[in-house]
């Protein structure tokens, strides 16, 4: 009996280990095969749909060019350029020219000094040019008016001279040409300069409105960066489960041939099955996730949800040296928003002068000089010139205005006191951020080390339960628990890298410097317009 039942243990022990054998062996035919059907399957999938692939960098240049925000920027700056452009043309000569080809009257009136009436019938064709030339430094005006006329005038009136009770009918009548030739100026005094505050108003308008269009490349940047990130890490967790599920397959064929050879009970091919079909499950849930993040992706870069995309990236890990007073330094000198403050700052500024000109103690100097002349004949117009200098100082003196301008003013000054704390409060915000960011870096630094440290010993543990699973020295549920350990430790590497990318890019955009090439940091699109300039 004792040798009977040893000759048994030594059949049971020869057939497992054939069984472990063969085990080893389909598992290596079923990678080779493996391998295959997915070479096969990716080069159909590239004849058959033409996946188009996609760095970082064209999917940034596909997002500014399709983001209705950056064509919305776009279009502001350029209608504040418009504007501008229109307030340096204000400034140059203005020229009009006024003309009435014809003109008739024929009326009756009554002539107060010589009690009676008289009738006049007139006609006439004139014009008048005016040249108007605006003065940037004074706000001044300089004119130059002209203004010709041709007229017939026809007036009948009632002589009582020789006869008090038959009146003579006389009738007087005119045919010539005139002309008034005249320079005038225009000063405001006691006030402010209206043409130059206008004009700077207008160059701040377009500046804050490219800054914007800076901050909102800025922005689509950072969100096509973390989109695209998101693909890189949704494309990891389908590696991952794919790898969690052929090893499921490989422990589920080591169970149910040692089943088969009745070297563990029913149950454990019981257990192997529900963690196959879960690894399944979840493999078939990361790729859902993905296609969900990818149609998201799809629709911030400004693509058809039809096209058939894929993203290349290299997210090895490389170490960056960032200068945290350089940084600082360059933040405060450079960032974008700390510039839309010093605008803000300026335009309160703008509104306190224009505030304190209302009810204002202002004067105005007008002063003209011109020469006039009329005769029957165009060409003798000017045998007879009349010289008309003018002059006049016109001031405007207000008396009570029960305290309006005060309270103006005092609503102007707050105002900008209040520029002047979100200006100093925007400073403040900059270095928090890049000292918070730093921070970040560092400690991602270290969590970098140690996740690749724990995937590789993770890797190490799993192999070990693996080969100790085949020789039934481990559960298919403790199997089952370091796999999930290995796919965990996988992602926390890849989470990690991909938090540090994020981490460089946003302190990048928060001191506006790029510390993996050491260099300025200026928006792509920017770039191409300093190019062409």
């Amino acid at each position: 009996m004792q040798l009977s039942g040893l000759k048994t243990i030594n059949n049971k022990y020869a057939i497992s280990k054939n069984i472990i054998n063969n085990s080893n062996k389909y598992i290596e035919q079923m990678s080779h095969i493996k391998i295959i059907i997915i070479g096969i399957f990716l080069a159909s999938s590239f004849v058959n749909k033409a996946q188009k692939v996609l760095t970082l960098e064209d999917a940034m240049n596909i997002a500014l060019e399709n983001s209705p925000e950056i064509k919305q920027s776009r279009l502001t700056m350029e209608q504040n350029q418009e504007y501008l452009n229109a307030q340096l043309a204000m400034l140059k000569s203005h020229f009009s020219f006024d003309v009435t080809p014809i003109e008739y009257s024929n009326s009756e009136e009554y002539n107060e000094y010589y009690s009676q009436w008289y009738s006049s019938e007139n006609t006439a064709s004139k014009g008048g040019l005016l040249i108007q030339q605006p003065i940037k430094w004074t706000d001044g005006t300089l004119s130059l008016r002209n203004n010709f006329q041709y007229r017939s005038t026809t007036t009948e009136t009632f002589e009582y001279t020789t006869d008090p009770l038959n009146p003579t009918k006389v009738t007087n009548t005119y045919t010539g040409f005139d002309n008034n030739l005249y320079l005038s100026y225009n000063q405001p005094l006691f006030t402010y300069n209206r043409v130059k505050l206008n004009l700077k108003r207008q160059e701040l308008a377009l500046e804050n409105s490219t800054l914007s269009y800076s901050i909102q490349m800025l922005n689509i940047e950072k969100q096509v960066t973390q989109a695209f990130y998101t693909i890189y890490q949704k494309q990891m967790a389908v590696k991952i489960k794919q790898e969690e599920y052929e090893n499921q397959k490989v422990s589920f064929d080591i169970i149910k041939s040692k089943v088969e050879a009745d070297l563990s009970a029913k149950e454990e091919l019981l257990q192997g099955e529900l963690n196959l079909a879960t690894s399944k499950s979840n493999l078939d849930n990361a790729v859902v996730d993905l296609e969900n993040a990818m149609d998201q992706f799809k629709k911030l870069i400004g693509i058809s949800l039809y096209d058939d995309i894929e993203i290349n990236t290299n997210i090895e890990y490389q170490p960056v040296i960032v200068d945290l007073e350089k940084a600082i330094n360059n933040g405060l000198s450079q960032r974008l928003e700390l510039t839309q403050r010093k605008i803000e700052l300026n335009n309160a500024e703008f509104d306190l002068i224009e505030t304190k000109a209302t009810n204002e103690f202002r004067g105005d100097v007008d002063l003209s000089l011109g020469i006039m002349g009329n005769n029957e004949n165009f060409g003798n117009i000017y045998d007879k010139p009349t010289r008309s200098p003018q002059v006049g100082v016109t001031f405007s003196i207000p008396i009570f205005d029960w305290g309006e301008r005060k309270a103006r003013i005092r609503a102007a000054e707050l105002k900008l006191e209040s520029r002047e704390i979100n200006y100093k409060s925007q400073e403040d915000d900059i270095i928090l951020n890049i000292r918070q960011t730093y921070r970040s870096l560092q400690n991602l630094n270290t969590q970098i080390k140690i996740a690749e440290q724990n995937e590789k010993n993770a890797q190490l543990t799993y192999e070990i339960n693996l080969e100790r699973y085949r020789n039934g020295d481990l559960t298919s549920i403790d199997l089952e628990r370091y796999q999930n350990q290995l796919s965990q430790k996988k992602m926390d590497l890849a989470n990690a890298l991909i938090s540090y990318k994020l981490e460089l890019l946003n302190m990048k955009i928060q001191s506006l410097w790029d510390f993996e090439h050491n260099t300025s940091f200026v928006p792509q699109e920017l770039q191409q317009n300093i190019k062409t300039e």
